[in-house]
């Protein structure tokens, strides 16, 4: 029997959006579970001020609006600029420990969001150096430590639209679970300092990167308004692991970047993947660096430093998680990780 070429066209175009749209800031979508559906009722009121990221704060004269929807549609028509949306939600303790994921759809044109008061998240620019993230679907990881469980939790999510519809316009608005993400020992924060530049001083312990610019990881930095950016970037982020990890062999977990990547820790290279004249497919492989006892300082503050080198198309950190895992539960982890790739393309699509 002979089946229409028009079908096959149809056909072929459908299974490759349901390849491309798999993955949000890289991470799998068939791995996400939804735990709390936060679409309905909102606060929301334009203008702009930073006090409205606060736990605390009164906003019970704000308006409600639906999310998703623009806010032209209910009842703010020919209105660009400023906005912010608030929201209070319960998270009950049995999710104790889960990898959470805060999913806003997508927001048009830029975003910055706060979890009980701290930023966990961005896409695009704010102005002065405005620049559009419309078409992006946000996915925000929820840092653990932030979490108020059996309790309120207070999500503010700051929104600048410059032309036509503007707001939390559509998508899956929800706490959602990653049920097959590695459970780090140590998470290090979405929001990390980044320079769009080369220096090789600025692996150092000592340099002050306080004027550089803040980038959400993980997320390609085109993302994060370094639109059709290829060559150097670098990324810095100070942290203070807590004693308990002291005596365990750890393993520091950077994810996927692309394309390449010097890593260094309080100033020492400990891990690199790809080279300039080879890259080939390094941009997807999954970077953990095994880790000596003296790489890490426990109690005090730590620099980790990553140079990043990207060739063409998206750039930079991408895929998470990030963080620390002593190497018993990274190797348990790899050992009995169900890989999608052993099953044939027709098997993940139709299973």
């Amino acid at each position: 029997m002979k089946i229409n070429n028009n079908i096959w066209m149809v056909f072929a175009m459908f299974t490759c959006l349901m390849v491309f749209e798999s993955n949000i800031n890289g991470q799998n979508i068939n791995d996400m579970r939804r735990l709390i559906n936060l679409k309905g009722e909102w606060k929301f009121s334009i203008g702009d001020s930073p006090e409205w990221s606060k736990p605390n704060l009164n906003d019970s004269d704000w308006e409600r609006i639906k999310v998703p929807s623009s806010w032209e549609s209910k009842g703010f028509s020919g209105y660009n600029g400023y906005a912010w949306y608030r929201k209070k939600i319960g998270i009950n303790s049995n999710i104790k420990g889960k990898n959470l994921y805060l999913s806003l759809g997508r927001i048009d044109d830029v975003d910055e969001v706060y979890f009980n008061g701290i930023k966990i998240g961005f896409t695009g620019k704010f102005p002065p150096d405005y620049q559009t993230a419309y078409y992006a679907t946000r996915l925000y990881k929820i840092p653990l430590n932030l979490i108020e469980y059996n309790s309120e939790n207070s999500i503010a999510i700051r929104v600048y639209d410059a032309e036509m519809d503007g707001g939390m316009l559509e998508g899956n608005i929800a706490v959602m679970e990653n049920t097959n993400e590695m459970n780090l020992d140590y998470a290090l924060p979405n929001v990390w300092k980044f320079s769009s530049s080369d220096n090789i001083k600025w692996k150092e312990v000592t340099y002050d990167d306080a004027k550089w610019d803040d980038i959400m990881v993980p997320m390609h930095w085109e993302e994060c308004g370094y639109i059709d950016y290829d060559g150097y970037g670098w990324y810095r982020i100070k942290f203070t692991l807590p004693d308990k990890l002291k005596n365990k062999n750890l393993v520091l977990v950077l994810g996927k970047i692309d394309d390449i990547d010097e890593t260094y820790l309080n100033g020492k290279l400990v891990g690199s993947t790809g080279e300039r004249d080879n890259m080939r497919q390094s941009y997807s492989q999954f970077r953990g660096y095994y880790l000596s006892s003296d790489d890490l300082i426990f109690g005090k503050e730590n620099v980790l430093a990553v140079r990043v080198y990207d060739g063409m198309q998206g750039g930079g950190i991408y895929d998470g998680p990030l963080g620390f895992i002593s190497q018993d539960k990274y190797t348990k982890f790899w050992r009995e990780q169900k890989s999608q790739s052993n099953k044939s393309f027709w098997q993940r699509l139709f299973n």
